[in-house]
This record gives structure tokens, sequence and C-alpha cells, in this order.
């Protein structure tokens, strides 16, 4: 079973990013939860969304899991959360941020032993460049899909495509490339 763990503030697209990725997945014939888990649910408030994908029928619904791929779309929860809850270690960290990984990792003391598993990119900046907007969420599904390995660029982006198949069309090439972009600028 593959197991994700979003860091995401509310309003940022988590739970969108979880279910969209939820209905990608869906369509591989494999098994998949997104769900998530709010604090106080206000806007701006930390919040986790979650996915599990597998083979088999999932009938875990806990939130406890030993995450295979922990994404950070807000870069200040990096410094609050503890994103490093549970790992493995072969757990994957995608952060957005606008530090390099050097830099990033120097502040952070836990992810100093695990370099070679944290890949950064600015999600924050390619969402307003392309989408218009704070909305991180899709950039992070690009560095995602790169990361993970899980799915050819081309598949996931016509899968996603349909997805938001009810968005006008501008919303959908916007989210297209944010995802593109991240995909190619995630290190």
């Amino acid at each position: 079973m593959v197991e994700i763990r979003w860091h995401s503030r509310a309003g940022q697209g988590a739970v969108t990013g979880a279910k969209g990725l939820g209905d990608v997945v869906s369509t591989t014939g494999k098994q998949v939860q997104a769900f998530a888990l709010y604090g106080s649910a206000k806007r701006g408030a930390a919040m986790q969304a979650f996915n599990r994908i597998d083979d088999e029928q999932i009938i875990t619904h806990e939130k406890f899991m030993l995450p295979d791929f922990v994404l950070v779309i807000d870069p200040a929860l990096v410094f609050t959360d503890n994103i490093t809850l549970n790992d493995k270690a072969t757990t994957k960290y995608i952060i957005t941020t606008h530090l390099s990984k050097d830099e990033l990792i120097s502040q952070l003391p836990e992810l100093q032993n695990k370099k070679d598993r944290v890949f950064v990119v600015d999600c924050m900046q390619i969402s307003l460049e392309t989408i218009g907007r704070a909305i991180p969420n899709t950039p992070m599904l690009g560095a995602f899909v790169k990361v993970s390995g899980m799915f050819e660029l081309d598949y996931f982006l016509d899968r996603m495509k349909k997805v938001l198949s009810k968005f006008p069309q501008k919303i959908i090439d916007s989210n297209m490339q944010a995802i593109t972009r991240a995909y190619n600028e995630v290190k």
C-alpha cells in the first residue's frame, strides 16, 4: 500500500488535490482513499489530507499511517508541523519552498539524514504565475508525479483534464501548465 500525507492550510487545495489524485488513481483499477483531517476548519488553519493506494481493497479508515510520501504545500508548515512523524526509512518529502534544498535542510535538522529523499519546488510561485492565485495543490501533483514515478506525465495530464472538466477551459489549461511546470522544476 502507498500512503501519502499532505500538510497544508485550509483553502490551499490539499483536499481537492488528494481527491484529484484519487480520481486519477481510480482510472487505473487500483483502490484508493482520499480524506482530510481538519483542525478548526477555518481558512488558513493548518490541516492534513491523506491518500492510500493499493491493488487490494483498503479496509482501514484511520488517520494513522507510515507515509511513503509527505507533501508539504504550505512553506511555513515545514517549520511548525512535525512532517517527519511516523516516517519510514524510504519516505520521500516534496516541499513547497523558494529555498534551495541545501538551504532548507540546513534549517531543519530532522531532514539532515534524509537529504536524498527531500525534493523541493516552489508550488506557490508556480500557481501564482500559471493559475493566478496561490493555490499550490496542482503544482504539487505535478511534483508528485515526477518524484513517485507512479504515472507518465501525459497520462496524468489527460486524466486530470477529465477531473477538471466541469471548469472553464482557461482554468483547465492553467492547471495543466502548473502541473507540467512543477513536474519539470522539482529538484
